[in-house]
């Protein structure tokens, strides 16, 4: 009984980051500022061109100086691997310079072989939110094809630079969130009025599909070993209502959603998206070779993140909404909501890995899950996070049904592991870790790590391969 409770046997466990909202040291050792840079309250706030207020990606949690202190905790709660992403502008300042920056991949190398001295396995996101200003400003983003050369030399020179110490890869972080948030997604700075606001999004999400497809040849020729995989902002939509309306309406949602995933799952645009762009008048430019640039290189392995579901209606006027389902929708009336407005569906988990695994007959790897939080520490240095173990909890049972029904699934890194920025408000009140940080918005704070109730409910998560979840 307990062998058939248990996850597979080398299930990844560990945790996930991203390089602007954990390290800090935005402006030291050759590293040129980052869209993030620029984003003083989060993907959902303005972006600002100086250095005027306060930006909190620029500090973060100062992880590029305490690495070592960080992942020993990791370790200590028998991380099996770690998903972190690689700063572009450490190792290309501006995007298009002539040369590598040695200081900033000696620094990753550092990093990796820290967590492979822990026996934690590094998975790399090559680009995380955090695309070179340098290449908004001098380029237009990812509108100009010339950043699919870019892009592919970047790439290059992390597969031959940590050939030896990464197998694990990922392309970009949440590829779709470019339809939804273009200048955090591509680096596309649009006029809300721009009537050409779609052509602009897709045609720059094609460059990123091409891109990456040769990323995975590249990785493939350069790495034999590795699996490359895509990652997406998974969220289910569900009919507000039995109404067919609402159904047709519910599934478009989704299917512009997958719309991502398909092409560099299956190498293809899909039926609907030509469909798609077709009622919307947009016209994909394909160059010599894109088709086959596409066809030829999918990705090993489909990951995502999940934090919640969403409920579509097609005549939404006058129904409730929350501010926490960023993609839009209404309220679900039978899930319950968190303080920031999520609509937390563990069940939905489920739904989704079968709903990928259905589709792409590919292995899956849930790479964001995790649940963002006001913490209190006590007079006593201790935080009683029991939300986010039920959290977490209720979660990981569903991902566990979803094995039993067939679901090939690698692995689960929890978002993040240690409290970070957050990248949708840039708060770190909103705190996701099962490591404290003493450091509020107000950059007040030792920046002293704390175990919070949950850590030790993780390490021993790990340490029965998933057993405990049923005690």
């Amino acid at each position: 009984m307990n062998k058939e409770r248990s996850f597979p046997e080398g299930f990844l466990w560990g945790g996930a980051l991203a390089a602007n909202q954990c390290e800090g040291a935005y402006n030291i050792d050759g590293k040129g500022l980052s869209v993030a840079d620029v984003l003083p309250n989060g993907i959902t706030g303005k972006i600002m061109s100086s250095d005027e207020g306060h930006y909190p990606f620029h500090d973060a949690i100062d992880f590029y100086h305490r690495y070592k202190d960080d992942i020993a905790l990791f370790a200590e709660m028998g991380f099996k691997c770690l998903r972190l992403s690689i700063a572009w502008t450490r190792i290309y300042p501006n995007g298009d310079d002539t040369q590598a920056n040695e200081i900033g991949l000696k620094h990753y190398e550092d990093v990796f072989n820290e967590l492979l001295k822990h026996n934690i396995q590094p998975m790399v996101t090559i680009c995380h939110y955090d695309m070179p200003l340098a290449l908004v400003k001098k380029y237009g983003g990812w509108r100009d094809r010339k950043l699919i050369d870019l892009y592919v030399r970047y790439s290059k020179t992390l597969f031959e630079r940590y050939k030896d110490q990464v197998k694990l890869w990922l392309t970009f972080n949440e590829i779709n969130i470019i339809s939804h948030f273009p200048f955090t997604g591509g680096g596309l700075l649009l006029d809300e009025s721009d009537e050409n606001r779609e052509q602009i999004i897709y045609q720059s999400a094609h460059h990123q599909f091409v891109a990456s497809a040769l990323a995975v040849g590249e990785c493939h020729k350069i790495i034999p070993d590795a699996k490359i995989g895509c990652m997406l902002a998974f969220i289910p939509f569900y009919p507000y209502s039995c109404d067919p309306d609402d159904v047709l309406a519910a599934y478009e949602q989704q299917q512009e959603q997958l719309l991502f995933s398909d092409i560099q799952a299956l190498g293809e645009y899909s039926n609907f998206a030509q469909s798609y762009f077709a009622k919307k008048g947009i016209n994909i430019e394909f160059s010599a070779g894109d088709d086959a640039a596409l066809k030829d290189n999918k990705v090993d392995f489909v990951s995502f993140s999940y934090y919640m579901s969403c409920a579509y209606s097609a005549n939404p006027e006058g129904k409730e909404t929350t501010d926490g389902n960023i993609l839009g929708g209404v309220k679900n009336p039978y899930l319950e909501t968190s303080d920031f407005g999520w609509q937390l569906d563990p069940k939905g988990l489920r739904y989704t890995l079968n709903m990928l695994y259905d589709r792409y007959k590919k292995p899956l790897f849930i790479v964001e899950n995790g649940l963002g939080a006001i913490d209190t520490l006590n007079e006593n240095h201790q935080i009683h996070d029991d939300y986010r173990i039920s959290y977490l909890k209720d979660h990981l049972i569903e991902s566990k049904k979803a094995i039993d029904d067939g679901v090939e699934l690698l692995g689960y890194t929890s978002w993040g592991p240690i409290d970070i920025v957050s990248s949708s408000t840039g708060q770190l009140k909103k705190r996701y870790g099962f490591i404290y940080v003493d450091i509020n918005d107000e950059r007040v704070g030792t920046l002293n790590r704390y175990k919070k109730k949950s850590f030790y409910w993780y390490k021993e998560l790990i340490s029965t391969n998933g057993l405990s979840l049923y005690k």
